[in-house]
């Protein structure tokens, strides 16, 4: 049996900063809440992934993970310092021991962390669900957040993942989505 991982890359509070708000936050945080809420009820594992850098300090309010979606005992946090949620962090070999194939990946920054995590997970050999609805990102100098967004859904949908909408995701038990 195929077994199945919620994956929530870097949702910390400083991406939610009045100041400089990350494109769409509060449907973001609706859809994340959702996608915890059918996990938990399936007994789905959840694991975190938190950013820390020069702007994400350790142990600083800005690097918390968002409180509406604050991880409940036993779900994993994992703590990475580049792009990449597998680049010299445990999550492949923690993800391995509780032998999942299948990975839901929702969270930021969509052509960073997203992307990053998307692809590697893929060459690691894991069967990869991106939730359209469920990464988001900033405006650039020269696209949108939603044509970021839009443009990231379509390459790794033709190419590395499998897309489904929030509302799509059904977990079952474990078993594949």
């Amino acid at each position: 049996m195929k077994k199945t991982a919620l994956l929530i890359i870097d949702v910390q509070n400083a991406m939610f900063d009045d100041s400089n708000p990350i494109y769409d936050g509060e449907q973001l945080l609706n859809n994340i809440q959702y996608l915890l809420n059918q996990a938990r009820s399936s007994s789905i594992p959840i694991f975190y992934v938190q950013h820390n850098d020069e702007e994400f300090i350790t142990g600083t309010p800005p690097w918390e993970i968002h409180p509406s979606i604050a991880p409940k005992k036993g779900e994993i946090i994992i703590q990475k310092q580049t792009p990449d949620s597998f680049h010299h962090t445990e999550l492949h070999q923690m993800l391995q021991a509780q032998q999942i194939d299948d990975l839901v990946i929702a969270g930021n920054q969509t052509e960073y962390c997203v992307d990053t995590t998307c692809r590697h997970a893929v060459s690691l050999g894991y069967n990869v669900t991106l939730v359209r609805d469920a990464h988001r990102t900033w405006d650039s100098n020269t696209l949108s957040a939603k044509q970021i967004i839009d443009h990231h859904n379509e390459v790794l949908g033709n190419a590395f993942v499998s897309l489904r909408a929030t509302i799509e995701i059904q977990f079952n038990n474990n078993e594949n989505i």
